[in-house]
């Protein structure tokens, strides 16, 4: 299960991050996480749907969905699709907050919702193109997008509940960035909530309650994840690759894999490059 807390960086020439998502093949689900910055899913092409903050949203061709900053979403990708993701620093928006680095805005639809997607459309084009002065005229989209962004549907009336949830992701992001850089470490509940000045009990309850997870399956999720990507990418031997990823023994990464994919390891990785022979 990948429950995680997701680091966001952007393109090195463009002050946010723009791709196809990673789940364009279709067969693909991506669990429950959070990041910090404001995320758009723009589909062209196939559907998708979303899971957020206990919404479901189905995104058809021609249509997308705003994440806010800490809303913890998933997901799911069963048929191939053509999706353009961005993803925007919060501090894009900080001259519109509505609370203290706080910015909300609505999943329903608006009548801007065409030339909106029209606008991402053209963001990604002419970046793939990359002529002279791509990135001037890329941004003038972009700038024309935070615009609407923030005149037609930004939420300006927001409950107490959503600022305090907001928040107290915040503080969970700090732990669980640091369990991301130290997965391979043996970090235990009382280690970590000694760490960050806590009670085992109330660290427990902060996952339980703002990741939806209790923690030994964070930890998991995210050695998990790790082991994944070494998996598909290294010809590493998978009693290897559970110790690099945390686990205890090759027999529990198995069982973790199993448990997830439907099959061990060895078998995923057998079957991965039968596919890419075809």
């Amino acid at each position: 299960m990948e429950f995680s807390h997701e680091l966001v960086l952007p393109n090195e020439d463009l002050p946010f991050r723009m791709f196809l998502f990673e789940g364009k093949d279709g067969n693909y689900v991506r669990e429950k996480h959070w990041h910090r910055s404001i995320e758009m899913f723009v589909v062209l092409e196939g559907k998708l749907d979303f899971y957020i903050n206990e919404e479901d949203i189905h995104l058809d061709e021609k249509s997308f969905v705003i994440v806010n900053s800490n809303e913890l979403h998933s997901i799911s990708a069963p048929f191939p699709n053509k999706t353009i993701v961005l993803q925007m620093p919060l501090q894009t928006f900080e001259r519109y907050y509505t609370d203290e680095q706080f910015i909300c805005f609505t999943h329903s639809e608006r009548v801007q919702d065409e030339q909106l997607v029209e606008l991402v459309e053209k963001m990604y084009m002419t970046y793939q193109k990359k002529k002279t002065g791509y990135e001037l005229k890329v941004q003038s989209y972009f700038y024309m997008l935070v615009y609407l962004m923030v005149t037609k549907y930004r939420k300006v009336d927001v409950s107490a509940e959503i600022v305090r949830d907001h928040k107290n992701r915040n503080r969970l992001s700090t732990i669980t960035n640091y369990i991301k850089d130290n997965y391979q470490k043996d970090l235990s509940l009382e280690g970590l909530a000694q760490i960050f000045g806590y009670s085992p009990t109330y660290l427990s309850r902060m996952f339980r309650k703002y990741a939806e997870i209790n923690y030994k399956e964070y930890i998991q999720g995210i050695r998990l994840e790790y082991a994944y990507r070494e998996l598909i990418s290294s010809d590493t031997m998978v009693e290897e690759i559970a110790e690099h990823s945390g686990f205890a023994d090759g027999r529990a990464f198995a069982k973790a894999f199993r448990k997830k994919y439907g099959v061990r390891p060895s078998d995923f990785r057998k079957m991965r490059k039968e596919d890419e022979k075809l």
